[in-house]
């Protein structure tokens, strides 16, 4: 599953994102603009945007956060796969996924994660079932 993020050009540009970059979604329930806001984290830049919310913002075939937001948790990643100017196109980690991330100790996650192995991975997968993931958008 695929989801569109929109960085903030007048903060970091495009600069934060990368190919493989691992970013951490974070629900935003009070955001006075969107109260299915999903926020995006980067290692070194801290926020970089949001996930995509609008017909307008979302690209076609990915999800937006407002389809996200109930299938997971507080706090989850994903890793950047396609990147356009200043939006990019990631793919929300599987539990099997996570977990690997979790087990390499070069990963990003180790550093952005206030609930590193504390994440619910049955949860994850439960709400992912039925969302083929064939890799193509």
């Amino acid at each position: 599953m695929y989801i569109t993020i929109q960085s903030f050009q007048n903060m970091h540009g495009s600069k934060p994102l990368k190919i493989d970059g691992i970013v951490k979604l974070v629900k935003e329930p009070d955001n006075k603009y969107d109260t299915e806001a999903i926020v995006c984290e980067m290692r070194y830049f801290g926020k970089i945007g949001y996930v995509a919310n609008s017909t307008n913002t979302v690209v076609i075939g990915s999800m937006s956060a407002g389809r996200l937001y109930d299938k997971i948790n507080d706090e989850y990643f994903a890793k950047i796969k396609f990147i356009t100017g200043s939006i990019a196109l990631a793919k929300v980690l599987t539990s099997d996924e996570y977990v690997a991330e979790v087990e390499n100790p070069e990963s990003d996650i180790h550093y952005l994660s206030d609930n590193l192995g504390k994440i619910d991975v049955d949860f994850i997968s439960k709400n992912f079932k039925g969302d083929a993931d064939d890799g193509q958008l």
